[in-house]
């Protein structure tokens, strides 16, 4: 089974026969112990520090199916190599395309990305409220919007609902966590801890999606809720509105509580608040323990990770596109 692979420390990746060989490299210069990595067990590649490499590796890593996605210093998702799609298909491109420019079958597909959504952003509300949290006052809020959806007639609309409903589902953060407080959204820079690791795992959760969109035909540039733009590719944010609640949001809402993240995982810059390096590894550890984790699929009757179930709504995508099925979002029901 294909794994991700992280890299934090800045160095060297070249291709060495049919493994991937990194060398970090310090700030002098130094270069530390070789990695190796067999490319055939390499899905892909995060990259944080600076990374010296050539055209022959991309060559080598588009061949192998392999995507590299980059961050800055500051933990911003900087862009991704993405190889040629492999799984391309014309007809496929042609309905996604005019589903995206029919304003009835556009909206059609975004309410139901912006239900999902708030559904799961209730159903975690509800999970902590079983649990002794006052938050009656924000599931009663994203309830009456969430019910205003279906009367939404255009996309600008609909953002705007989707809008509320989060800056009210954000306002239950500072009453779920016992330690750490919220003070509202702030992207960039991120004010505090928490906003600095919704911000991190944010970007976790859309460069899931791209992967498994890649896996499909569906074409990650054409999207339905967010205005499909020259640089990103915007079917995974549409998609990772749907699953930010269950997985990153989660896996937060558990490292602080338990404590497994401190003050002491964070850099208090000026103006902005940054994961360490050792925080950035407790962070992405989580992550991929989460996307591990199992549900029993109702109706596949059987085990699927959370990974799976990402690959599972772009199919759904996909056959609702093609007329085939209609797409209902993925609602958690635990």
């Amino acid at each position: 089974m294909k794994k991700t692979f992280y890299l934090f420390n800045p160095g060297r990746l070249s291709r060495k026969d049919n493994t991937l060989k990194f060398v970090p490299v310090d700030e002098k210069g130094k270069e530390g112990p070789a990695r190796y990595l067999p490319v055939e067990t390499v899905g892909q590649l995060f990259v944080f520090g600076s990374l010296d490499t050539n055209s022959a590796l991309y060559n080598f890593l588009g061949k192998q199916q392999i995507s590299v996605h980059f961050f800055d210093y500051y933990e911003h998702y900087t862009g991704s190599f993405y190889p040629k799609e492999y799984l391309q298909a014309g007809k496929m491109l042609v309905c996604q395309t005019l589903h995206y420019a029919d304003p009835y079958k556009r909206q059609r597909i975004a309410r139901k990305l912006v239900d999902g959504a708030a559904f799961n952003m209730l159903r975690n509300l509800k999970y902590y409220q079983s649990r002794g949290k006052a938050l009656e006052q924000q599931i009663e809020g994203i309830t009456l919007l969430q019910q205003s959806i279906p009367m939404t007639d255009d996309i600008p609309m609909l953002m705007g609902i989707e809008g509320n409903i989060r800056q009210i589902y954000y306002t239950a953060f500072d009453e779920i966590l016992n330690d750490f407080s919220m003070g509202g959204r702030s992207r960039q820079p991120p004010k505090n801890e928490v906003n600095a690791l919704i911000s991190f795992g944010n970007m976790l959760c859309y460069t899931a999606c791209l992967d498994q969109i890649y896996h499909t035909q569906l074409n990650p540039t054409i999207s339905f809720l967010h205005e499909p733009g020259t640089r990103r590719f915007s079917l995974a944010l549409d998609l990772a509105e749907i699953f930010k609640p269950l997985l990153v949001d989660r896996t937060i809402f558990k490292l602080l509580n338990k404590k497994v993240l401190q003050a002491k995982d964070f850099d208090d810059q000026l103006n902005r608040v940054i994961l360490k390096e050792a925080g950035k590894k407790k962070l992405v550890e989580a992550w991929e323990e989460r996307l591990k984790e199992t549900i029993k699929h109702r109706a596949l009757k059987k085990s699927v990770s959370y990974k799976h179930l990402i690959k599972l709504e772009c199919h759904k995508v996909a056959k609702h596109v093609m007329d085939m099925q209609g797409y209902e979002p993925f609602k958690a029901w635990w």
